[in-house]
């Protein structure tokens, strides 16, 4: 008897689902600034450079999303650390590792070397981060960038992003992920809708728009209404990268001249959040104004130019 009711109990057990998920957002007190973001490092760096006060006040003080990627070692680790630093503040993350990334724009290629390396990162990624509160966008540009992949391709890359979604959804109960959904012009709203609910939005909180974009809020805002109100019979929230949009969109993407900071992170806005996911000053490629600079390296010059609007 006593021995039945013991493997019954554990059979709960085993099937019980995650923690009750919890806002992230009311579990912290405001967004957590990274004194080792790329900007900040520079700044610490750099105290005679004319530079530093503009890019100081302006950047580096300010919450920015970190990166995850093949760069960043053992994942799961790498993520917990981070996580862990952030106190009582909310932490942005970026997962980008996810195989032939940027394949059409070619810029940031690369990403996990098959799908099973990428389920196993993905996996690592969620379980670091646990029960702890988080904002997670999964995978920039990864459902809009479509035009130069066949039919299998798109598949497995979906398949991928649906499983990324899966985990998150058991294994950090308290994250708030987004899937990403390009930006206002790239791909139709019904279409991007299609493809999210294809990719396991339902399983996570929402999607991003315009990350590492340009597009003004209201145009991002517009495009983010269309889409969640096409997806099939329920809607979503969505967040928006305004780290780089007070002058909108010039019509090229690639380090272009006279863009300017948007509006620093918060709440609301015209979405459920308005984050800086694309670090300022880090370069799109080499290309625009910086076509010495890596994509994702970070240039002073960047950053100072979009203080002002240069």
């Amino acid at each position: 008897m006593m021995r039945a009711l013991a493997l019954a109990l554990l059979a709960v057990v085993a099937t019980a689902p995650a923690a009750h998920a919890a806002s992230p957002v009311g579990m912290t007190d405001g967004f957590y600034v990274d004194p080792n973001s790329n900007p900040a490092v520079w700044v610490r760096d750099h105290a005679g450079d004319g530079r530093q006060a503009a890019i100081k006040a302006n950047i580096s003080s300010k919450p920015i999303a970190r990166w995850f990627g093949n760069w960043s070692g053992d994942i799961k680790p790498a993520v917990s650390s981070y996580v862990g630093k952030t106190g009582t503040k909310l932490p942005v993350l970026v997962a980008y590792n996810i195989p032939g990334r940027d394949a059409c724009g070619g810029h940031s290629g690369g990403g996990a070397g098959t799908p099973e390396a990428y389920r196993n990162w993905i996996r690592a990624f969620a379980e670091g981060i646990g029960t702890r509160p988080a904002v997670v966008v999964i995978e920039p540009d990864s459902l809009a960038d479509f035009n130069c992949m066949d039919n299998a391709k798109i598949a497995e890359r979906t398949a991928m992003i649906k499983y990324a979604t899966e985990q998150f959804k058991a294994k950090a109960p308290n994250t708030w992920a987004y899937l990403d959904a390009g930006n206002a012009q790239w791909v139709p709203a019904a279409t991007m809708a299609s493809r999210l609910d294809s990719a396991g939005v339902r399983n996570v909180r929402g999607f991003s728009i315009n990350v590492s974009n340009y597009h003004t809020t209201a145009a991002s805002t517009t495009y983010g209404n269309a889409v969640s109100g096409a997806l099939p019979g329920y809607t979503k929230p969505y967040v928006i990268d305004t780290s780089r949009n007070g002058n909108g969109h010039n019509g090229e993407w690639c380090n272009p001249g006279g863009r300017k900071l948007g509006t620093p992170p918060r709440t609301g806005g015209g979405a459920e959040m308005l984050l800086w996911v694309k670090v300022p000053g880090d370069s799109d490629g080499r290309c625009g104004k910086a076509p010495n600079v890596d994509a994702g390296k970070f240039d002073p010059q960047l950053a100072y130019d979009l203080v002002y609007g240069y």
